[in-house]
């Protein structure tokens, strides 16, 4: 037991542990969205490790150097220094965790986490810590044997940097290409199949003018969970009739779902050719959805904007993903970009041979990664010659190209996280409090919202603040980000990255779960309502805030 006890002395890094305290001590401060006590306790202890492994590296290139070394007895001494500040440390930073926490759940009207939480979060950041410290001592035990092999017929330098490359390819494959894409082709087709298998309560609709009735082109059972509730549990005319007191007309709603057709484009081709059928193209509204991941199409968005058009609207989606949408951002962002361009390129350009005096108002709409598949869906440079009429894009997804572009060039003194873009006659932006009425500002022909909360992550993520601080932590915070969240190296990415699998956790109104309300103001301005007074609107946000 004490020789096991000094073995693991003298393995213990003091550098390691000092960078690792401090990483540690970082986590525990908030970021964008709350946490419970076993996600704290898996990033806290993901930290400490990355803090941990830092150190020894940092170590080991100070041997490498040749520079001097300490005698045992006063290394040992500093070892024992440095336990004690990260016992300190590590009670210290854990007592204050449970208020940062709060700090944030009380901006989103959250109850307070319990008096246990700093306890379970240290637990469960020693075990995760113990477990990715196995791991790097796995990795080291492969790099030993590799260049040991390899020392056989060339130099130890050479040995160690092939061995090093190729231990480092050999677990960068396992994770990435394995573990990470092959299995989302397989959580993808699982999910496929587990969608066809499982009932659901929507039932087949009667109506011949619904997706999936008998006498439509697509079939009932192929449009999977979502594409059902998409088309039977959107408002009926007659209750959008009952609401305003005046005549209403019935939502055309189209969706073809994975297992309608086999490629995108078969996919596109059949939705269009439903679209005609029911007559979408006689409406005053069309819209072209791009669902998230996982098919859903938000139906805080559809239901607002079809109350505000007194049901004169026709929407149309085909899915192209059975994934959350976190997980094909993390991985593989440009899944879902051919769906989208097949159904905007079919019903575009049959948009497009109609007359302009008959024809409906064309729109595009997308949440999450179908806010950004929806965004590169249209060359706005092929459409200048006849453009559709505008988009409404809900959580745009960090890497969303045009998005990051209107962002970085908007106007002096605009926070990044409400940004305000040259005169505001085609891009706005607004959050929780509407932020579409510019003074002095005109809207041109093509009108286009982005709506996003500063508490978002999947909008707010950025890799690059894992060296620097990102631009909407800079000055003036968004109401409903923590005054307590700070930026630090390396940590930060940790918890963004966290934020954005989790934030979809959040109450309504907050995080990457936007609420009816705000859809509401941004269809106003987007879709240009008309004949609605201020009483209406806000009697409307009630109607759907119950």
């Amino acid at each position: 037991m004490r020789q096991a006890l000094f073995r693991f002395g003298r393995s213990f890094s003091a550098a390691g542990l000092l960078l690792g305290t401090l990483f540690f001590a970082a986590s525990l401060t908030p970021s964008l969205v709350p946490r419970s006590f076993l996600l704290q306790g898996v990033l806290s202890g993901c930290s400490l490790a990355a803090g941990y492994g830092i150190g020894v590296f940092l170590r080991w290139l100070w041997s490498w150097l040749e520079l001097p070394k300490f005698p045992p007895r006063v290394d040992l001494a500093i070892k024992l220094v440095v336990a004690a500040i990260f016992a300190v440390v590590a009670v210290r930073f854990l007592w204050k965790a449970a208020e940062w926490q709060n700090s944030i759940r009380s901006l989103m009207g959250m109850e307070p986490v319990d008096t246990a939480h700093p306890f379970k979060v240290g637990l469960i950041a020693l075990a995760v810590f113990v477990v990715l410290i196995g791991i790097a001592r796995l990795f080291n035990l492969v790099f030993g044997f590799l260049s040991r092999r390899i020392g056989g017929f060339a130099s130890r330098p050479v040995a160690n940097i092939v061995g090093a490359v190729i231990a480092v390819s050999l677990f960068w494959t396992i994770v990435d290409g394995v573990l990470l894409k092959a299995g989302l082709r397989v959580a993808d087709s699982s999910f496929r199949t587990m969608d066809a298998l499982v009932e659901d309560a929507s039932a087949r609709p009667t109506d011949p003018n619904k997706t999936g009735s008998e006498v439509s082109l697509i079939d009932w059972e192929g449009i999977g969970r979502a594409g059902r509730a998409f088309v039977a549990q959107g408002p009926t005319g007659d209750e959008i009739k009952t609401f305003l007191g005046r005549d209403a007309a019935e939502p055309l709603r189209v969706y073809a779902g994975l297992n309608s057709a086999e490629t995108p484009e078969e996919r596109a081709k059949l939705a269009l050719a439903e679209l005609k059928r029911v007559g979408g193209f006689d409406r005053s509204v069309l819209i072209v959805i791009t669902p998230t991941g996982t098919g859903w199409v938000d139906p805080q968005a559809m239901n607002t904007v079809e109350y505000l058009h007194g049901g004169d609207v026709a929407s149309v989606a085909i899915q192209y993903s059975y994934l959350a949408s976190w997980l094909s951002l993390l991985v593989e962002p440009e899944y879902g970009n051919e769906a989208a361009r097949a159904l905007f390129t079919e019903v575009y350009g049959y948009w497009t041979t109609l007359p302009r005096d008959k024809r409906p108002r064309l729109y595009l709409y997308g949440l999450s990664l179908g806010a950004l598949n929806s965004q590169r869906s249209a060359d706005l440079f092929d459409v200048l010659g006849d453009p559709l009429q505008g988009a409404l894009w809900s959580g745009p997804p960090f890497p969303s190209s045009m998005w990051n572009s209107v962002t970085r060039r908007r106007e002096p003194g605009s926070p990044a996280w409400l940004p305000r873009f040259g005169n505001g006659s085609v891009v706005r932006f607004t959050a929780q409090k509407d932020a579409l009425d510019i003074p002095g500002a005109e809207w041109g022909p093509l009108r286009i919202v982005y709506l996003q909360y500063a508490s978002d992550a999947i909008t707010f993520f950025e890799p690059a603040s894992a060296y620097s601080e990102p631009a909407w932590m800079v000055g003036q915070r968004g109401p409903d980000v923590s005054s307590e969240l700070h930026w630090y190296p390396l940590v930060t990415f940790f918890q963004l990255l966290l934020d954005v699998m989790t934030a979809t956790t959040t109450p309504m109104g907050y995080g990457h779960v936007y609420a009816p309300q705000h859809y509401i103001d941004a269809w106003v301005e987007v879709t240009d309502v008309q004949g609605w007074t201020p009483e209406e609107i806000e009697r409307l946000k009630r109607h759907f805030d119950r």
